[in-house]
């Protein structure tokens, strides 16, 4: 069983404190943790990088910054300051990315909300650069792009990552929002000829879905072909974590050692 790549999102074991989740998932062979910043809260942050290093475990990213469109100069202002909180925040726990939901704003013209994005991620980058830390842009699905992101396909972000033109800004490809995309082949390509794929998520698309936010399932229990975009990402150079990231209060609700198996099998089964 190679574990080697596998990297489990704090997201993922919600109900565990980050402190038994890292203690849990070296237990169990996890390779590496992405850590959100809710599962920080009243901790000391490079500590608990230096915990989850010294339990063999890489810290891969922290998760998340983004939201950047809004109706006002001053909320704008407010969200960028966030993302340079964000930047410190993975700087101080090791991480060497921070994932960004990008957001927009309901009834807010999508390219303008694109427009305020690209402006946020310019003024976070000399923060990012500076500390080392790399900016992830990742496409959520349409179904997001009232509030959750205006950026929707991999094409979108290929085009702001090249158009910001710096090796700090990348993409994160997550199949739950690109699976269903016609040249998502094409676009993981030409991710990685820019040098540009920082991340790979995975989970499953459950059919029917019972929730659009919180009914994500576990590899193999959908309609995503896991192995094929896997397959596309690897041809692109990818050679990093493979992040199994998934919102369910299903999956929250039963016991969390019993899920963490059940993560582990379905991860070297159809993965």
């Amino acid at each position: 069983m190679d574990l080697s790549r596998l990297c489990i999102h704090t997201i993922t074991t919600k109900p565990w404190p980050i402190e038994t989740a890292l203690e849990r998932f070296s237990a169990r062979g996890v390779a590496g943790m992405t850590v959100w910043r809710d599962a920080l809260e009243g901790r000391d942050i490079a500590a608990a990088g230096r915990r989850i290093r010294d339990a063999g475990m890489a810290v891969v990213s922290l998760c998340r910054g983004g939201f950047f469109p809004a109706e006002t100069a001053a909320a704008r202002q407010e969200a960028i300051d966030d993302n340079r909180r964000a930047v410190e925040e993975a700087a101080a726990l090791g991480a060497p990315l921070v994932v960004l939901v990008c957001g927009a704003v309901p009834g807010q013209p999508l390219d303008v909300s694109r427009g305020q994005i690209r402006d946020g991620i310019e003024a976070v980058l000399p923060d990012a650069q500076a500390a080392g830390v790399r900016l992830g842009i990742e496409p959520l699905h349409p179904m997001y792009a009232d509030s959750r992101s205006a950026i929707n396909t991999m094409a979108q972000a290929n085009d702001m990552a090249e158009a910001i033109g710096s090796p700090f800004a990348g993409v994160v490809v997550d199949v739950y929002h690109l699976w269903w995309d016609p040249d998502l082949e094409a676009e993981i390509g030409r991710c990685g000829r820019m040098g540009k794929l920082f991340a790979f998520h995975v989970c499953d698309w459950r059919t029917p879905t019972e929730d659009l936010l919180l009914d994500r399932g576990l590899m193999g229990e959908g309609c995503i072909d896991i192995p094929q975009i896997r397959g596309w990402v690897e041809e692109a150079g990818f050679d990093g974590y493979n992040e199994v990231e998934i919102f369910s209060e299903r999956y929250w609700a039963i016991e969390q050692e019993q899920f963490l198996g059940r993560i582990i099998e379905a991860y070297t089964t159809y993965s």
